[in-house]
């Protein structure tokens, strides 16, 4: 894995916890966590777009993002689990999955 596919990955972590910020942020501190979240998550996104398809790195980021969020609620807030639910992330990961495994980055000028 390159370090553009890594930002892919950091950014979706974050988009985890802006996400539980928009929901439960209710003061100044955890309304700016929140949108430092939101700027380190959309920083690192556009920048691996500048390298990788941006449709693939956005559809990578979304899936992770969902998966993580669905994650955080089951452990952290007492959403009900459901295997019904845990079987579709499972599908949602199995395509984000795929569409890593098939795309080609870019060829930077001076890469070897």
């Amino acid at each position: 894995m390159n370090k553009e596919w890594l930002k892919v990955f950091i950014a979706a972590f974050f988009e985890v916890f802006w996400v539980i910020g928009l929901k439960h942020a209710d003061d100044f501190w955890t309304w700016s966590g929140t949108i430092v979240c939101i700027f380190i998550s959309f920083y690192l996104m556009v920048m691996a777009g500048r390298f990788l398809p941006i449709g693939t790195v956005y559809a990578v980021f979304v899936g992770l993002g969902t998966f993580g969020t669905v994650t955080a609620e089951i452990l952290f807030f007492d959403e009900p689990f459901k295997i019904t639910k845990l079987l579709l992330i499972l599908v949602l990961l199995g395509g984000v999955v795929g569409l890593k495994l098939v795309t080609k980055e870019k060829e930077t000028e001076g890469a070897k």
